[in-house]
């Protein structure tokens, strides 16, 4: 069974990296409908953690949280494609 976060748990996380690693790096990989879409979040001496949107209904949507020691390949796929986009790309994205 997968469990699902709520949006306000999402950003809880994200307030904890920040107070953990100011410079912390956080990239949305694809965008999400309601919430975070695919968002890698990562920083010094800190896991990798991924967050998944995951579509419930057509008013609301849950996320994964997974973290990981090293980031894996796939994400790492995906961050190199994301830097790769023209500058424009970005910013509609974020």
């Amino acid at each position: 069974m997968t469990t699902l976060y709520a949006l306000d748990q999402v950003e809880k996380l994200i307030r904890n990296y920040q107070k953990k690693d100011p410079n912390m790096e956080m990239v949305e990989l694809e965008e999400g409908c309601l919430g975070y879409g695919i968002t890698m979040i990562s920083g010094e001496n800190l896991k990798t953690a991924i967050i998944t949107e995951k579509y419930l209904n057509e008013w609301s949507s849950g996320h994964t949280i997974r973290l990981y020691n090293k980031t894996p390949k796939k994400y790492e796929k995906m961050l190199e494609e994301y830097y790769a986009r023209p500058d424009e790309e970005k910013e509609e994205n974020n």
